[in-house]
């Protein structure tokens, strides 16, 4: 058990976290002969951290792709007003 000091609208995040943790713990121990905690948490930690960064670069995408669809119907707009 760990002290730590969180908002209550941080709680139900911190939750969740804790289960997808103790899920993915679990799943590496029967999936894989780990024999030391230290490494289920490391593959934990860049199996999270690989999933941060992908949703990361799915967001810059997405973002790139919005600004192209705005500045393509601005040009419409340019052409149709003058």
């Amino acid at each position: 058990v760990y002290p730590l000091h969180i908002s209550p609208a941080q709680e139900e995040g911190l939750r969740k976290a804790t289960k997808k943790i103790e899920e993915m713990i679990k799943q590496f121990e029967q999936n894989y002969a780990v024999r030391d905690k230290q490494d289920v948490l490391a593959m934990c930690a860049l199996q999270f951290a690989a999933q941060v960064e992908q949703k990361s670069l799915n967001k810059e995408s997405d973002n790139v792709e919005v600004e192209e669809k705005l500045e393509a119907l601005n040009q419409l707009l340019h052409e149709h007003l003058i």
